[in-house]
């Protein structure tokens, strides 16, 4: 695995290494060992597996209220979509600012959606569905969201969704409520590589590969 931190800390995309032969492919989605070389040393308490029959179908953003912030691990499995997050987390010098990337069952990719990060995606191919593992159970009457067409957030979508939720479209706008964000715990983080790109500082480590027959 190659873990690529955003522009948003603590927030990475997780670029998957496929053992490729004549029988397909073999890739392993987590280990323990190799995450906490990010600093993530939580458990994964449930697994969610999303369904979405149409095309342009948008679920999000949703994010859990303290204290069940949870971390998500997400993965796209068949389809495609465009996926979406937030950073909500109050006092963050990235408040309010969002990160994108494209998802497929065809591409090795996944993302690491932090602790006071709102989620949200909107597909784009028929039939498309994604694996989430989730460090805290979803707790009823703890859950919060914001609406995908808030002028504040500024998402741009490559296409109008056509299919929606009642809940989802009923979010309230951040200026009605006067959203400050949410308290989550913080953790240091040590990393073995550091690679600069232009304009910015990105960390990326690769671990060793293992693999097993399977």
């Amino acid at each position: 695995m190659i873990f690529q931190e955003t522009y948003l800390k603590d927030a990475f995309v997780v670029n998957l290494a496929p053992h490729i032969d004549s029988r397909g492919y073999f890739v392993r989605l987590f280990s323990k060992n190799e995450f906490k070389e990010i600093g993530f040393n939580k458990e994964f308490v449930q697994v969610n597996y999303a369904s979405n029959t149409q095309k342009y179908t948008l679920r999000g953003f949703h994010f859990q209220l303290p204290p069940f912030c949870e971390t998500k691990l997400i993965r796209c499995v068949r389809g495609k979509v465009q996926d979406y997050i937030v950073d909500v987390r109050k006092g963050s010098p990235t408040f309010l600012k969002s990160f994108t990337i494209e998802l497929s069952g065809d591409n090795t990719q996944m993302l690491l959606v932090p602790e006071g990060f709102a989620h949200g995606y909107l597909t784009l191919e028929e039939d498309s569905s994604l694996i989430y593992f989730h460090s805290m159970s979803y707790t009823p009457g703890h859950e919060g969201g914001l609406r995908f067409d808030d002028p504040v957030l500024g998402i741009e979508m490559p296409a109008a969704p056509e299919i929606v939720s009642e809940k989802d479209m009923h979010w309230p706008y951040i200026n009605e409520t006067h959203f400050t964000g949410i308290k989550t715990r913080h953790h240091r983080k040590r990393y073995r590589h550091i690679i600069h790109f232009p304009h910015r500082k990105r960390r990326i480590y690769e671990p060793e590969k293992h693999y097993s027959e399977n």
